[in-house]
């Protein structure tokens, strides 16, 4: 087997299971996997084209139960951002700062897209690991503004679980609300930026259809998929702890890899 599939999978899998009791999202854990094959740039994309997929899913599961209340004040504010966001994704990965230099003979190059990145990931992985920020919540009157804020980084960066989760955590919901809510308006801003990277990859000259890292996404859909069945029955049982701190570690290595151009 490909060591890429084997790596996208094992990881969409132990992902979509472990996000159903922590505090992580699948995008948060699947970005820097792709950033391990892909420009950073189109990691994004594969991440939201996963991402969407296992949305989808969910959604097909869980949709049902939505508060359309709550989908509309926060998700309408959370599309429109996505599409900015999704934008100043393109928008940076225009940029070549030139900077670039040879460390131990390889050759490491700093962009822009990569410095943004990289400084969203220490971000939010510092948000969704130190306890004071994981328990941050906003009242119900601040719905379309959380809606703006994680639709724009969910567009540029993919990050929008933990900050969604904070503004519909006072909205009144109980867990089946919540979660179908959480589902629909997550897919909706996926469905939105990954649109706007199709126009985007079209616009220069290329489009969704030249994109080479369709197997991999398949890959980590269909094991992301699996994850959620079996997270659903066994993984409750894992102590999250240990994996929150793995999965930290991860993330703040790829981010120090990419602010130092070294991914």
């Amino acid at each position: 087997m490909d060591l890429s599939l084997a790596v996208v999978g094992l990881a969409a899998f132990f992902a979509a299971g472990l996000t159903m009791y922590s505090g992580f999202g699948l995008g948060t854990l699947m970005l820097p996997v792709f950033s391990l094959f892909f420009p950073v740039e189109v990691a994004v994309v594969a991440t939201a084209l996963v991402h969407g997929a296992n949305n989808v899913f969910k959604v097909s599961l869980l949709g049902k139960f939505a508060d359309w209340q709550i989908v509309g004040r926060f998700g309408i504010p959370a599309i429109v951002a996505a599409m900015l966001g999704a934008a100043a994704l393109g928008w940076f990965a225009r940029f070549d700062l030139g900077w670039s230099y040879q460390l131990a003979g390889a050759q490491a190059e700093v962009t822009p897209v990569k410095l943004v990145i990289g400084v969203l990931m220490f971000g939010f992985a510092l948000f969704e690991l130190l306890p004071r920020f994981r328990k941050l919540e906003f009242d119900r009157k601040y719905l379309p503004l959380g809606g703006v804020l994680s639709g724009f980084f969910g567009g540029l960066s993919g990050h929008q679980g933990a900050l969604r989760s904070a503004f519909l955590a006072k909205a009144g919901l109980d867990t089946q609300a919540f979660v179908g809510s959480n589902a629909v308006i997550g897919f909706l801003v996926d469905l939105t930026r990954i649109v706007v990277y199709g126009w985007l990859l079209y616009l220069a000259g290329a489009g969704l259809g030249s994109f080479d890292g369709w197997t991999l996404v398949a890959a980590g859909s269909l094991a992301a998929f699996a994850g959620v069945l079996v997270g659903k029955r066994f993984l409750h049982k894992v102590t999250m702890r240990s994996i929150q701190t793995l999965v930290g570690f991860l993330l703040f290595a790829v981010a120090i890899g990419l602010v130092t151009g070294l991914i």
